[in-house]
């Protein structure tokens, strides 16, 4: 697991290339909001996370799958992280956050994401 990549991962190096296309500026993994958010948005007050499809266990994807060997390990750690996610989200609401989440397997198509983005941040 220490392969893994925590910060700037191939989805999320998508959304921040089609966020910086589109015009708008933002900073990355602030460390003082709740879950550490990939892509924050200051002057809209907004943040995204951008989710990997196994690691936050996304209902109905294909790479949501769980591992056959060390089962016991990993229902709690991908159990862990998925309750973990709405707790971080609604911290974030109480401090005035608008919080758009994106799953890895939504980044393939860019232009369907291209509207959703525009549709969460005004311009």
């Amino acid at each position: 697991m220490g392969l893994v990549k925590e910060k700037n991962t191939k989805p999320e190096l998508r959304v921040r290339r089609l966020l910086h296309a589109l015009g708008y500026r933002f900073r990355l993994h602030r460390r003082d909001l709740p879950g550490t958010p990939d892509i924050v948005l200051p002057r809209w007050k907004a943040v995204i996370f951008v989710h990997g499809c196994f690691w936050h266990q996304h209902e109905g994807c294909k790479r949501a799958t769980m591992p056959k060997s060390n089962v016991g390990f990993w229902e709690k750690k991908l159990a862990g992280n998925k309750a973990r996610d709405p707790k971080k989200i609604v911290e974030l609401d109480e401090l005035g956050y608008k919080c758009l989440v994106i799953w890895e397997c939504e980044t393939k198509n860019l232009d369907e994401l291209a509207a959703r983005l525009t549709a969460f941040l005004p311009r």
